[in-house]
């Protein structure tokens, strides 16, 4: 894995190892990171596959509807799934998928109720979710995923439906470099959402509202550091959501873009995404358009890999 590092008010670049990303870093910078698991999100009814896109309660979550097919098959290129309708119970394995709600902007896009088919409880519903389920994963990796692919070094609880995979880099290698280099690390939790569903109406839609809590100790170190970098999109939005709403705990459905001005947020480590991505989207609130073309070209004429399982950038 490779970073490119970005100057964005000089528009100097250059890229480094990500084993040596922690050099980067000096005493008085603080990295928060989103410590959010992910979760096995997709989950296949015969020929319709459902990707979690959010936790409504307990037993309720949006999900997209996905049609025959895995992941082998780009999102855009899979075949639209059957129709569903408001009643309709989808099985999977021993989990049942109630459609409540089928929403307006797209056919795709549901409300379901999960629950066990013979076991009422929490702990049997969730134990089902992660035999049955398997990570979200698209076209450019081959090999099928297992679940602790898609988990960072120090994730904890199980909210986010994709991994926030900016944190790939921070092994616990690094984790111990920064340390001994005095860089402080803080923690908060964010339900990551999914970068896309093929489905053009659900895209635009993204990210959609998502919850986030960010604990006091966190807020305070981000208070004090002369430097706060957010380890990926998801720890953006969380932590301008709290600058903004002074609430540490919630649900934010805050978008971020060229004329967003940031207030706690210095620098962020994100993947390679491509323009049109809101995740591109958002790298505009930290460097002018001129930058950001030129740190694309950069990363092209480098060979740096995209996607959520690529390389990375600092910005």
């Amino acid at each position: 894995l490779r970073v490119l590092v970005v100057d964005a008010a000089l528009g100097a670049m250059h890229v480094t190892p990500g084993v040596e990303l922690a050099r980067v870093f000096d005493r008085g910078d603080l990295l928060v990171v989103n410590d959010a698991a992910t979760l096995p999100a997709s989950l296949h009814a015969g020929d319709v596959e459902l990707r979690l896109l959010g936790r409504v309660d307990d037993r309720t979550w949006r999900a997209a509807l996905l049609g025959p097919g895995d992941w082998h098959t780009r999102t855009e290129d899979r075949p639209l799934p059957r129709a569903v309708a408001v009643g309709e119970e989808l099985r999977i394995g021993s989990l049942v998928a109630r459609v409540r709600e089928v929403h307006p902007e797209s056919p795709r896009l549901v409300t379901i109720a999960l629950r066990h088919a013979d076991d009422d409880s929490l702990s049997a519903l969730w134990s089902e979710l992660y035999r049955v389920g398997r990570p979200v994963q698209y076209a450019h990796v081959p090999e099928a995923y297992d679940l602790w692919d898609v988990q960072n070094a120090y994730a904890g609880r199980p909210w986010a439906v994709e991994m926030p995979s900016a944190g790939r880099v921070l092994t616990f290698d690094a984790l111990a470099e920064l340390a001994r280099r005095g860089v402080e690390v803080a923690t908060l939790t964010h339900a990551a959402g999914l970068s896309s569903v093929g489905d053009p109406a659900i895209d635009a839609m993204l990210p959609m509202p998502e919850r986030y809590e960010v604990p006091r100790r966190t807020w305070a170190a981000v208070a004090r550091a002369e430097r706060v970098v957010a380890i990926g999109t998801s720890v953006v939005r969380a932590l301008e959501s709290v600058a903004r709403t002074g609430r540490l705990a919630g649900e934010t459905d805050l978008r971020i873009g060229p004329r967003t001005e940031r207030r706690v947020v210095d620098a962020v480590l994100t993947g390679v995404h491509e323009t049109e991505s809101t995740h591109f989207a958002l790298l505009a609130a930290f460097a002018p358009r001129a930058v950001l073309d030129a740190s694309l070209a950069e990363t092209e004429s480098a060979d740096l890999l995209g996607h959520e399982m690529g390389d990375a950038c600092l910005l």
